[in-house]
């Protein structure tokens, strides 16, 4: 290791050195504005940032070079050139070879520094001559990419020279997250979005330094994942959705196509079966499995907890480690969502005897077990992982079974709660849920559970009352953006008059990505599509 950072390190003085004299004359060329690297609009804000005042100039004459032997680092360059590619339209060459016509390198560099011991630490180190992202790991290397991103100018500074010019802030940054697990979840169960809908939300997560992506890929309302082994699961559990429209799925290949795109933005997923409650959709398709002692028919509304499988027939479980066996084949990360909320019709012991026997099934996967916090009323194993999204009963049960926690506490962190009164989408069962509300929470302390226990935050967004793209993003925007700071920034570093003035210049961006974000009254926006009195009503 060591050996390979001091070629790294030679590697990257050698391109500035063979660049120095081209260097001193862009500097007595370019006289940058006084620059604040510390009040830029990063989100989530970075553990410690130390400013500079100058510029480094990325233009047409920057180049990106990457550590040669480390894996995936190039990767990453090539999709920092390709971002800066849709924001500038500059095209920065990656791992060309030293080049008479190239000026400012950004050096993205494999570091074995114990500063940066952290899976997703990185350090940025910026002057007016380079940008050196520094990490350990190459998910280290494409969160530090994200920051980059966020500090590049939004317009270029046309009196700086006779082509265009963007400004990098100079200064460093020291950066790590907070929490390991920073998620959130989609349904596609209730209302199903399609590949590219998926996509174009893993690239948002991205941006603001999520790293799992929960699929609610079952429920009463569809089945959503092909099954080659059950294919009336998709036949006729997919056949429909909430509110009768015609539903969908993702074959094998979509769903690998997903998971790869994930992989790409270094985002895991969780993919979830919900069982043994909301079910419904899967009895419909093989009768066998309802437990509820009624005939099973396709549903299209929004009731909760009337469907249960058959928790005491060996057929269900043969069904349940087929389906387990083939989702776990397709998805390379180390866990496998098992729902077990809202599951009313199901016998106490019947519910027990079920979460038991199918964490068993999970575990002979190769995947760790998730499931909503009813899960931790049964005797299963302290590497399964409860959901705390309603109990705190059943979270601290989970707490005296050394079990993990995931944080979605429904009136804090459910993406579908309204923001108010006025909200076109969601619901508000458990709250209204205003930017404010959303941020101003302390999830290291929220309802006693101890911090040693806290895997991470999730911030789901179920899909009753949304059914397009614009509708999701509507509710998961700009509340996420939050999420993602409560996530990563540690507490101490978190402030809402500050939070809300780096949220309010996220609006370029968020345009920029035609995103149909809810433009919050209490944000004094930089840019908007328009004004609060002029969002849309039904």
């Amino acid at each position: 290791m060591k050996s390979t950072l001091i070629k790294s390190l030679l590697f990257s003085l050698g391109i500035i050195a063979f660049l120095s004299c081209e260097t001193e004359k862009k500097k007595r060329v370019l006289q940058f504005p006084t620059t604040n690297l510390a009040a830029e609009n990063m989100i989530p804000k970075p553990l410690k940032v130390i400013a500079a005042e100058g510029g480094f100039a990325l233009d047409r004459f920057s180049a990106i070079y990457t550590s040669e032997t480390a894996t995936g680092f190039e990767d990453v360059g090539g999709f920092l050139a390709e971002k800066i590619k849709a924001k500038t339209n500059l095209d920065i060459p990656v791992n060309s070879g030293p080049q008479e016509n190239r000026e400012g390198v950004i050096y993205i560099n494999q570091s074995d520094s114990l500063e940066m011991n952290a899976p997703e630490a990185y350090q940025l180190h910026i002057t007016t001559d380079s940008v050196i992202l520094n990490a350990n790991t190459v998910e280290g290397a494409f969160r530090g990419v994200q920051t980059l991103r966020q500090i590049i100018s939004e317009a270029s500074n046309d009196t700086l020279a006779d082509y265009p010019v963007w400004t990098i802030p100079t200064g460093k940054i020291i950066d790590r997250p907070s929490f390991e697990y920073r998620g959130s979840m989609l349904d596609v169960a209730r209302h199903f979005f399609n590949v590219e809908d998926v996509k174009k939300y893993i690239d948002l997560l991205a941006y603001y330094k999520y790293n799992v992506l929960h699929l609610h890929l079952t429920d009463d309302q569809g089945w959503r994942i092909e099954i080659k082994s059950w294919p009336k699961l998709t036949e006729i559990g997919g056949s429909t959705e909430v509110g009768g429209e015609a539903g969908g799925f993702y074959t094998q290949e979509d769903y690998k196509g997903i998971v790869a795109y994930a992989a790409k933005h270094h985002i895991t997923i969780v993919p979830e079966v919900d069982m043994p409650g909301h079910t419904n959709a899967a009895s419909v398709s093989y009768p066998f499995l309802n437990g509820n002692g009624k005939t099973p028919e396709l549903y299209e509304g929004m009731k909760v907890g009337f469907s249960t499988f058959d928790t005491r027939k060996d057929t269900v479980y043969q069904f349940i480690d087929d389906v387990v066996r083939e989702i776990a084949a397709m998805t390379p990360g180390p866990y496998f969502h098992i729902g077990g909320d809202e599951s009313h019709v199901t016998k106490k012991n019947d519910y027990i005897y079920f979460v038991e026997r199918v964490e068993k099934i999970v575990q002979k996967h190769g995947k760790r077990m998730i499931g909503w916090d009813e899960v931790a009323t049964a005797d299963i194993d302290s590497t399964s992982i409860a959901q705390f999204w309603a109990s705190t009963e059943n979270a601290q049960l989970a707490v005296e079974k050394g079990m993990k926690i995931i944080m979605s506490p429904a009136k804090k962190a459910y993406l579908d709660m309204q923001y108010d009164t006025l909200s076109k989408h969601g619901l508000h069962w458990a709250a209204y849920i205003p930017v404010d509300t959303a941020y101003i929470w302390t999830p290291e302390e929220y309802e006693g559970i101890p911090l040693e226990n806290i895997l991470g935050l999730e911030a789901p967004l179920w899909s009753e009352t949304i059914s397009n793209i614009d509708e999701l993003e509507y509710l998961a925007f700009p509340r996420a953006i939050g999420y993602s700071e409560l996530s990563w920034t540690p507490r101490e570093n978190r402030d809402w008059e500050n939070y809300k003035i780096r949220l309010a210049n996220q609006a370029p961006f968020l345009d920029r990505m035609n995103v149909q974000y809810y433009p919050s009254p209490l944000i004094d926006w930089k840019k908007s599509k328009y004004t609060y009195e002029e969002i849309p009503k039904d």
